[in-house]
């Protein structure tokens, strides 16, 4: 039998429910003294954000954050990534350049002043996320809550868009508006 090492929190989370305590032991020396035949898997290509506050894919620093609720899926699912992908590929972004955080990760809090706090965003666009599950007024969809910091854009999930060709056009007319200003 082969030990699982990870240390990708999403990972650790999914494994464990425990609240785990250091003994004051090195858990490198450890494994490597007694551990000599180990595999090593590699691990996505995903940044995730600090494990006291967030688990999120991309780049914070950049100040476009999108905010999801896919319980199913780490973040997207893959059709909607796919379609993710193309979309902001298409106004020179990137997966990478770009912050993704699914609040259906039960890590991840579903608190607007905390995710402000933490990913200090200039233009934050909810994905099929209900304004009021955050505790922010109405905002219809495919429209824009200019705050004093942030503008929030709320718009539909990507399989809401799959289904209804028309969601897709107004999404994407009102998106590029938004991206670009």
């Amino acid at each position: 039998m082969k030990n699982l090492l990870t240390d990708n929190p999403v990972a650790l989370q999914a494994l464990m429910s425990e609240t785990i305590f250091s003994t004051g032991f090195s858990v490198q020396e450890d494994v490597s003294s007694s551990v000599s035949n180990t595999t090593t898997i590699p691990q996505p290509n995903t940044t995730t954000g600090s494990v006291e506050e967030f688990i999120y894919q991309g780049d914070k620093s950049t100040g476009v954050l999108f905010i999801l609720r896919y319980p199913e899926y780490p973040y997207f699912s893959p059709q909607a990534e796919e379609a993710f992908v193309k979309t902001i590929g298409a106004l020179q972004l990137t997966p990478h350049n770009v912050a993704v955080v699914n609040l259906a990760n039960p890590h991840n809090p579903n608190d607007f002043k905390r995710i402000m706090q933490f990913f200090q965003p200039k233009k934050i666009t909810l994905l099929g996320v209900e304004p009021a599950s955050l505790n922010l007024p109405a905002i219809a969809h495919n429209s824009y809550m200019k705050g004093k910091i942030a503008t929030v854009f709320n718009t539909f999930s990507f399989e809401e868009m799959f289904v209804d060709v028309e969601k897709k056009k107004l999404f994407w007319g009102e998106f590029k508006t938004f991206i670009g200003s």
